[in-house]
């Protein structure tokens, strides 16, 4: 997967993945200013099944964390399953998480 490109689109408030110029998947975001509310991860259909809201996730929270200045609210269940099963990356996630 070394030939994806991950980006995040502050004025869409989203980050993505592609592969070229072929948008994999989206993860949408709000952000009030002291809490990043990851509210939406989608795969494009005829991209699913390949991992790709998995690596937009960890790369998102990887950047999010070397930022260092959010916290993260995890609305979308895709996202709340994959802190689940990535216990190691817990001490981003805002305290009412």
């Amino acid at each position: 997967m070394t030939d994806l490109e991950f980006a995040r689109e502050r004025d869409a408030m989203r980050f993505t993945l592609r592969r070229g110029d072929e948008l994999l998947s989206v993860l949408d975001y709000r952000d009030d200013g002291r809490t990043i509310a990851l509210t939406r991860a989608y795969t494009v259909p005829t991209h699913r099944g390949h991992g790709y809201a998995s690596v937009l996730v960890e790369r998102a929270v990887t950047d999010l964390e070397a930022e260092g200045d959010r916290a993260v609210l995890p609305v979308c269940w895709y996202v709340s399953d994959w802190f689940r099963d990535h216990p190691e990356r817990r001490a981003i996630l805002a305290a009412h998480s």
